[in-house]
Formats: structure tokens, sequence, C-alpha cells
């Protein structure tokens, strides 16, 4: 199986300037890799200091390049409206011509206080229910059609979201022991699990999604994103089912020198 590369940046610090990370991207399509993610974080814990916003940043990045999937890896929708979501995925992907893949999650305080620190939901249930309540009006914005919502947290009102996006993937985080995200992850285009620790773990999970989708009657391409450090094993995950490697950077210590090695390195090969 093909495993495909894409840079994954904490946008910290040395990489909160979006200029930095447009070098960056630009260079990344030079040497052949495939993909831009970067992280969606209003604050992270010290020492980091800095942060960039994800869509400025990548809307610059995809004004450069050409070829690069681009995307945020991940952000945690309830934190953010699905209606102007809609709209600036919309804009992202085609402004970069159909590249945009959405990576969505719960997202957690642990890290940064990003939610208690600004009155967002602390509960990992109602912000599941949230996510799951986001997507569907986010899938259905995307169609160009009138959407007609009425949830427990959203409402849209007989409101058409035009000019419409191509086929955005989504791709969902997740634990890979846990139920619910696996479940969630079968329903769209990708899992992104976290916090792996072996790729027997990830075999599993690959397995219980795949056993999902069959159940649903799901076809058609699905991606199983993996972010490791550049030394990892990545021929192990890759026949555990992984479909892209997202290098994985320490984001308390992150620099623009480490990531232009990594970069210059080049990605996997084929």
């Amino acid at each position: 199986m093909t495993l495909r590369s894409g840079l994954w940046l904490p946008l910290f610090d040395e990489l909160a300037d979006p200029a930095v990370v447009v070098r960056l991207a630009a260079e990344a399509e030079e040497s052949g890799w495939d993909g831009l993610f970067v992280w969606d974080h209003l604050r992270w814990r010290a020492p980091v200091r800095a942060a960039a916003d994800p869509w400025i940043t990548l809307a610059a990045a995809a004004a450069v390049t050409e070829r690069l999937r681009l995307g945020p890896m991940v952000t945690p929708l309830a934190r953010r409206r699905p209606t102007k979501l809609a709209r600036e995925t919309a804009s992202l992907d085609r402004l970069s011509g159909g590249r945009l893949i959405l990576g969505a999650g719960l997202g957690s305080d642990r890290f940064g206080e990003e939610f208690s620190r600004t009155g967002e939901e602390l509960d990992d249930r109602v912000r599941a229910a949230m996510l799951d309540e986001s997507l569907a009006v986010l899938r259905a914005a995307w169609t160009g059609a009138p959407v007609r919502h009425r949830g427990e947290h959203y409402v849209v009102d007989d409101i058409t979201f035009e000019p419409a996006p191509g086929d955005v993937p989504v791709w969902i985080a997740g634990f890979p022991g846990n139920t619910a995200p696996l479940r969630r992850a079968a329903r769209h285009d990708g899992f992104f699990p976290v916090h792996l620790d072996h790729p027997d773990q990830l075999a599993e999970a690959v397995e219980t999604v795949q056993r999902l989708r069959a159940e649903a009657g799901a076809d058609g391409p699905y991606d199983v994103a993996v972010g490791l450090p550049a030394d990892a094993d990545l021929g192990a995950y890759a026949a555990a089912g992984a479909t892209w490697w997202l290098t994985d950077f320490d984001p308390h210590a992150i620099t623009v020198d480490e990531v232009r090695g990594v970069l210059r390195a080049g990605p996997v090969a084929p």
C-alpha cells in the first residue's frame, strides 16, 4: 500500500508567522511531499507563547502551491460555528482547487485550557454531540442545496451555502481503543488515530473501522493517517493500514530548522 507523506505542523512560536509556513509549504511541494496539515489551537501550555490562525495560514499556503493536499488536523468543531465553517471550508477548497481535507475531532482542554478559559463546553459527551451535529450541517451545506436544520445545538433556517465546494474528505480523530470515534470515523472518509503506541493497535482499529463500513454498505476510498516521528517504523504502520504519514513534532520545541531538516530529507518512498 502506498503511504503518502504530509508535513503536520503546530503553528506555534517560530511557526506562528504564516509567511514562514507559506515558504515551508512551497518547499514541501518542490520536494515531493503530498500534504500540509496544521494544528488548530487558540493557545498551548508554556513554554509555547505564540500561535497562528490555521485558516488564514492554510489559505496563504494554498495560494502558493498547486498540488499539496491541505487542511486542519484537527479542528475541534464544538468551538466553531458550523455555518461559518461551511463558508470557510468552501472558500478554502475553491481557492486550493479542491485540495482541502477537513480533520475533525472533539478537542481537549488538557493542553491549553482553550475551552475553560473561553467559556466553551467542557463535557466530552456534549462536545461529541456538537461534533456530530456540526458534521451533519456541513455535509448538508456542501451540497449547495437549502439547509434546514433544527437540532439540539444548532439551527439553520433555510440557508443555501453557495458557492459549494468540491468533494471535501472528512477525517475523524480519536483514540483508537474508543468505540465512539471509530463509529464516527466509519461514517466519514478517514480516520486519524491519536496517541498510537504500536502498529498492532492501529491494525485493530483499522479492522474495526473496515467492519463498520462494510456493515453500513460504505464503499469508495478511505484514508488512515498516522502522526509519527520521522524515525518511526513507517513500513510497519503502512502494513497495519495507514495510508498517510504525518510528521509528528514536539510542539514545545519546534523550530523552522527542524522542520526544514525533515522536509529536505524527503517524503517516504511510495
